[in-house]
């Protein structure tokens, strides 16, 4: 059968920050493609997703375009689609509070909106999350996103940022993502990896995981199941 590895250090193998992109990789969903499947624009909105996912568009100008096709669904939908469609993938919440419970920050960093990460933080076990916010009128999505837009770019000053302040080296964090707006976050981190990535990122990061849950990072850094937090 498959099975993911990582050839690293024995040394400082246990990561003390984490910066996890949300969308396809702590949950199983694109939050966004979800709304498009509210507002009947799924099929659009999905495919541009792809394409931008896969690195062939600019991300700041595929999320413009794909939330200006949400004008007018109805706020109460957000959370319609929070509970209907966000899933946290298998593992996810042991592998950030287990992180968490042995001193390591926890960042949530996602290209997606604060309803969802604000939610899924909470739900996962992270401590902080950051994403892009919505405009609202009257009830109802105006199709604008704030700016300045949290993309690729953003991600990466997240995770410089945050190490920064936490007077840490490059080379003690761990950044995870699928898309192409990880990927400079994923090359940064001294422990870069691709959750059932795009082929742009699976072939940049240090390691790949695309057939274990997400406690294969634990696991990567050298914790043994009985360090697990599982409750």
């Amino acid at each position: 059968s498959a099975i993911d590895h990582c050839v690293q250090p024995w040394n400082g193998r246990r990561k003390r920050l984490l910066v996890a992109d949300m969308d396809s990789t702590i949950i199983s969903c694109e939050c966004l493609d979800e709304l498009a499947d509210f507002a009947g624009v799924k099929a659009q909105v999905s495919a541009i997703t792809e394409r931008a996912m896969r690195g062939e568009l600019e991300f700041e100008g595929a999320l413009r375009e794909r939330v200006a096709m949400l004008k007018g669904l109805p706020v109460t939908d957000l959370q319609l689609a929070y509970d209907q469609r966000v899933r946290l993938n298998p593992g996810a919440r042991t592998f950030v509070r287990t992180m968490a419970a042995s001193g390591a920050r926890c960042l949530l960093v996602s290209g997606g909106f604060t309803f969802f990460t604000s939610r899924v933080a909470v739900a996962a076990g992270f401590h902080e999350d950051r994403a892009n916010t919505l405009g609202e009128a009257d009830g109802a999505l105006t199709g604008t996103v704030g700016e300045p837009i949290l993309g690729r770019e953003a991600k990466l000053a997240a995770l410089a940022g945050e190490a920064r302040a936490l007077g840490l080296d490059l080379a003690q964090t761990l950044a995870i993502g699928d898309g192409a707006n990880d990927l400079a976050m994923i090359e940064a981190a001294g422990l870069g990896v691709a959750y059932r990535a795009k082929p742009i990122v699976a072939a940049q990061a240090d390691a790949k995981v695309d057939h274990a849950d997400l406690t294969a990072l634990l696991y990567f850094q050298g914790y043994a199941q009985a360090d697990f937090v599982t409750d």
